[in-house]
């Protein structure tokens, strides 16, 4: 670990709990200033204590990301408390699982406020601080759903889909000013985060993750990587996600047909609906029964913590370096066998 990487001042928003939590703990583990941006505060108390407790610096901003002013609040903040930022990692969202035609306006309305101008807003206050400095990485969490709808979840897709757009427009113009910015983004697959038990859900039964499911933690080593190799334009995490993606770009047509077969009996568990769990759309879900969800949902016995394709896309130039040796050695033994 190198001294800078021990002394690197990230942000994260939506850090209390999942995807978000679990890069908290990642960078803290090496010993990384840490802020985290979040709603609920005994998520962020237990987000602290994580950090904390894996030798990082912790630095709490209670934040809603759907508002600027708060946001840019909390990046003020943290360059005063914790001193100039060198990642910001958006991750912060929220959700719908409905038929589009059960959604409210005001609640479509927030869901893009939180997920698509959450990542603006918090893009805009990164780079207000590091375009000057002509330094600095941005990281954009997405998902599969960023390039592939699915039903049952519109909203959601819709601001993924957003976020990818505004991350290549983003990303061609530092390219043209020469910046020192860096900016990427790492799409995700299903991931066993508590945003299952606190979703707004109107399904029959609980919703959850398509399997295969992966542990936060897979999807943090991702982020992790991203921010420090920042100069791919997106990572995929999860062989799930780079089948998702393969198959939306031969034959969408087909994948609309399977989905609309497939996507609602996949996106609901045959657990008892419990139509008291809390909602975190409006306010957050720790707020409400004060209990800490921590980076893991309801899923661990189905959640695998390994990914060897999110290792083969960290690490394309060995396998290209592999796969021409092996070509080399084919063609060498083909060409002794002629004589």
């Amino acid at each position: 670990m190198s001294a800078a990487k021990s002394e690197q001042v990230v942000v994260i928003t939506g850090a209390s709990g999942g995807i978000g939590r679990a890069t908290a703990q990642a960078f803290a583990a090496r010993g990384a200033r840490v802020a985290l941006l979040a709603r609920g505060e005994e998520g962020l108390a237990g987000a602290v204590a994580d950090v904390e407790r894996l030798g990082g610096r912790a630095l709490a901003v209670p934040t809603d990301v759907a508002d600027p002013e708060q946001v840019e609040a909390a990046a003020e903040r943290v360059e005063e408390e914790l001193g100039p930022i060198d990642v910001w990692i958006n991750v912060a969202f929220t959700s719908v699982f409905s038929p589009f035609t059960e959604i409210t306006a005001a609640e479509y309305k927030r869901v893009t406020e939180v997920n698509y101008l959450g990542y603006v807003y918090g893009t805009m206050a990164a780079l207000k601080r590091m375009k000057p400095r002509d330094a600095g990485t941005i990281v954009q969490v997405g998902s599969a759903l960023a390039y592939r709808g699915i039903p049952l979840q519109t909203p959601y897709c819709g601001s993924k889909h957003a976020i990818q757009g505004f991350h290549e427009a983003l990303r061609c113009e530092l390219l043209h000013d020469r910046s020192g910015v860096r900016t990427t983004m790492v799409q995700m697959p299903a991931v066993n985060t508590p945003q299952f038990d606190w979703v707004l859900s109107r399904l029959p039964k609980p919703a959850q993750p398509v399997p295969p499911i992966y542990q936060p933690e897979v999807a943090a080593r991702g982020v992790v990587y991203a921010a420090d190799h920042p100069g791919r334009r997106e990572y995929w995490v999860g062989g799930s996600t780079v089948g998702t993606l393969m198959a939306n770009a031969v034959a969408p047509g087909l994948l609309d047909r399977y989905l609309a077969r497939t996507g609602f009996s996949s996106q609901q568990d045959d657990r008892p609906q419990d139509k008291d769990h809390p909602v975190n759309l409006w306010e957050p879900a720790d707020g409400k029964d004060g209990h800490d969800y921590t980076a893991h949902g309801s899923f661990d016995d189905r959640a695998t913590h390994r990914s060897p394709q999110l290792w083969a896309s960290q690490h394309h130039g060995a396998i290209a370096a592999v796969a021409a040796a092996g070509l080399l050695a084919a063609a060498t033994a083909a060409l002794r066998s002629r004589r």
